[in-house]
């Protein structure tokens, strides 16, 4: 059986469970400059505690890029290197407190051929601990090349 044979064979099984991750106020603030975003709901603390959500949240997109660096990895053998690929659908379901923790949970959703490889699409769902609703929900695409 190859690599696509076997992960078809997962396809509905949740991949992975990483660890819990606490998204500090200076991590929210390093992204702001990283992407020049610096509205107030997320970098001005006095400003925040009256405003829509209490404090300063993390952005969307920040939400959005933990996944690779906290979620867990699909465990695959005999491919040469895994490539973010893209995205299918994203939701920000629930703001991010500046101070709360986060995981990912991640279940396999789809796997196809390419010329390029082996399609690998994951429903990620990046959990906010506490809360009954994600922060995030995302299908996530990922090529294995051979």
């Amino acid at each position: 059986m190859g690599v696509k044979e076997d992960l078809e064979a997962r396809i509905g099984e949740v991949t992975g469970v990483g660890e819990w991750h606490t998204v500090t106020q200076a991590d929210i603030d390093k992204f702001a400059d990283a992407t020049r975003d610096h509205q107030w709901i997320h970098v001005d603390a006095e400003r925040a505690t009256r405003g829509p959500f209490g404090s300063t949240i993390a952005h969307g997109f920040m939400t959005l890029a933990l996944i690779p660096g906290i979620g867990p990895r699909l465990e695959v053998t005999g491919v040469a290197m895994i490539i973010n690929y893209g995205l299918e659908r994203v939701r920000f379901v629930s703001p991010v407190p500046a101070g709360s923790r986060v995981r990912v949970v991640s279940e396999l959703a789809a796997v196809s051929e390419t010329t390029k490889g082996v399609r690998v699409n994951e429903r990620v769902t990046v959990e906010l601990e506490g809360s009954d609703r994600p922060a995030c929900v995302a299908e996530t695409v990922i090529l294995l090349v051979p």
